[in-house]
């Protein structure tokens, strides 16, 4: 293991995107725009504002200490954390494993196992991984910021936005609201769990389907061909074709795809210079990366490994389509639990918690943000997601200070524990639970 120390990057120089910012780093706040975005500044052009889801034991880590002016403080001591990162490779059986912390204005990457089990390239920090679900988060925010620009309300009813596009057995499309798509309590039956997209995501068929295209709305009528869960507002189940309508009616109020949604409103701003939604059918991961490895959702332990890295990812998209680093998803909800991306009335929405059920271990859910109780009593806030080959993790103090994202790229061995046991090191080490404030 080796360790080094260099200056923290400032935004645009940093090697991994998320980590590297400028406004959470500095604790600047945006300007604000005149239609209530705190990343829009006045004068821009723009109206302010699947499953989404081998061993070495080579590990590194990374200090990038704060500058000059705090130079004396002592970094914290994250060797608890780089313990788990070890751990899951030397005994979990996963090919790599990337941890970064941000913690005020220091940050530290830590990593074990490897990016390509071909070349023994070890996993870097600026390594870019499919995100899952966490891409909900993202497409959240969005649609949040087009509520405080007056421009829909979480109230609008799914009808109100997508005339006629739900329908199917028991919906009522005029009661459904977009807080409830947002929430998970719409009662839309995820499309992940119908029996034809069951049968070719797991198991060989995925090797064949998984460059597969799928049309946003094509992915909504195999959701609602199904009844509805429960009526709208009368539970609560997970469901990612609640986001593809989310998705949809942001591009039916801003007219424009959903990605360069994302792109100018969030990642731009915020400089997340590898965090992108793919546009269309691309298969590849754009920049720098290792490669995702799959056992395809196969609970054999002797299934067979392989490199699932290409992708069709329409079937994620707004969903779990996205793309970013583990220095870009600290960044980003460091920004976002500190109140820099969204105005307080909209913070105050998405942070308003209701109870979930079976999904474990997150035990609430806002729009597009969970909360983890860890053993130690203290909870963390963020998101989590899956997508065949790739497992990632953020979440951090309620007021974005202090971030943890973890990425592992093999699905199998239940990463969920592997991350549990990281926030536990970070969180709750032996000497007691960490200060949160």
């Amino acid at each position: 293991m080796n360790t080094t120390k260099t200056p923290r990057q400032t935004s645009g120089s940093s090697p991994h995107d998320f980590a590297a910012h400028d406004l959470a780093a500095h604790g600047r706040r945006p300007a604000r725009g005149r239609t209530g975005n705190p990343l829009r500044a006045p004068g821009r052009g723009i109206r302010a504002g699947l499953r989404l889801i081998i061993a070495a034991a080579v590990a590194g880590q990374v200090a990038i200490a704060a500058p000059a002016a705090s130079a004396a403080a002592q970094p914290a001591d994250h060797t608890g954390v780089q313990r788990v990162l070890d751990r899951a490779v030397a005994d979990g059986g996963v090919p790599g494993i990337l941890a970064t912390i941000q913690d005020g204005r220091d940050t530290w990457v830590g990593t074990a196992g490897v990016a390509d089990t071909t070349t023994g390239r070890q996993r870097r920090a600026h390594d870019r991984f499919r995100i899952g679900s966490t891409t909900k988060t993202f497409t959240a925010t969005v649609m949040l910021q087009l509520a405080a620009e007056g421009r829909l309300t979480l109230d609008d009813s799914v009808e109100k936005w997508l005339p006629g596009v739900v329908r199917g057995p028991g919906h009522e499309p005029e009661l459904i609201t977009i807080r409830q798509l947002l929430d998970h309590t719409s009662g839309i039956y995820d499309y992940v769990n119908d029996e034809g997209m069951t049968d070719k995501g797991v198991g060989l068929p995925f090797l064949k389907h998984r460059f597969d295209s799928y049309r946003p709305e094509e992915i909504v009528r195999i959701g609602v061909s199904h009844p509805p869960t429960f009526a709208p507002g009368g539970g609560w189940a997970y469901s990612n074709t609640a986001y593809f309508l989310a998705g949809m009616i942001i591009e039916r109020v801003t007219g424009r795809s959903l990605a360069t949604a994302i792109e100018q409103r969030v990642a731009r701003p915020l400089g997340l210079t590898s965090t992108y939604l793919p546009r269309g059918d691309d298969p590849l991961i754009r920049g720098p990366h290792g490669r995702h490895y799959s056992k395809l959702m196969l609970t054999d332990p002797d299934a067979g490994i392989h490199d699932v890295t290409e992708l069709n990812p329409s079937w994620g998209w707004a969903a779990g389509g996205m793309i970013s680093t583990t220095g870009d998803l600290d960044r980003f909800f460091g920004a976002l639990l500190g109140g820099r991306i969204l105005p307080p009335a909209q913070q105050r929405e998405m942070l308003t918690m209701v109870p979930t059920k079976n999904w474990i271990p997150f035990t609430t859910y806002g729009l597009g943000v969970a909360s983890q109780k860890l053993s130690c009593g203290v909870t963390v806030w963020g998101m989590g997601g899956a997508v065949n080959g790739s497992w990632t993790y953020t979440f951090g103090t309620r007021n974005g200070t202090r971030m943890v994202s973890v990425n592992v790229n093999g699905d199998w061995n239940s990463p969920i524990t592997t991350f549990t046991d990281v926030l536990q090191a970070e969180f709750c080490p032996s000497s007691g639970p960490v200060p949160l404030a």
